[in-house]
């Protein structure tokens, strides 16, 4: 939706998995302002990771034409790491943030966004947060 909490909520399920000794790795999209509270959660690491590929200031739609070729460069990398994360089974919990404004701003499809979903081994879990949820991705979720 588009009231705020979508991160936090994720946030709570990610402590809550990683307090029981399970590793979760969070994957952070469209989110470029470095934060406090990002250096707060730092101190949970090694068990809850948190992972921003994209650099700068500004939101995605504010930045110049040579700006925004440069973060799409960095969210095909973030993509990238997430693919190898599912690949590898490397946490419990993978929480990709954001992801669903890939789709919105045209970054991505949701036929791309399916498949690296089902590339998910069944015992790993994956939340992914973002304003709109297409239905097509909506069938995939339990």
């Amino acid at each position: 939706g588009t009231g705020r909490g979508k991160t936090t909520a994720a946030l709570g399920l990610g402590i809550r998995v990683a307090s029981s000794g399970n590793q979760v790795i969070m994957v952070q999209f469209l989110r470029s302002r470095h934060t406090e509270s990002l250096e707060y959660l730092k101190r949970l690491e090694p068990e809850l990771q948190i992972f921003r590929f994209e650099s700068g200031i500004d939101d995605y739609s504010n930045l110049p034409e040579e700006k925004r070729k440069e973060q799409l460069s960095n969210i095909k990398s973030a993509l990238s790491y997430a693919r190898k994360v599912m690949d590898t089974g490397q946490c419990d919990l993978l929480i990709l943030d954001g992801i669903l404004g890939l789709i919105d701003y045209g970054i991505i499809d949701e036929k791309e966004l399916r498949d690296l979903v089902s590339r998910r081994d069944e015992s790993m879990y994956l939340v992914l947060t973002g304003r709109i949820l297409p239905d097509g991705i909506r069938d995939l979720a339990d």
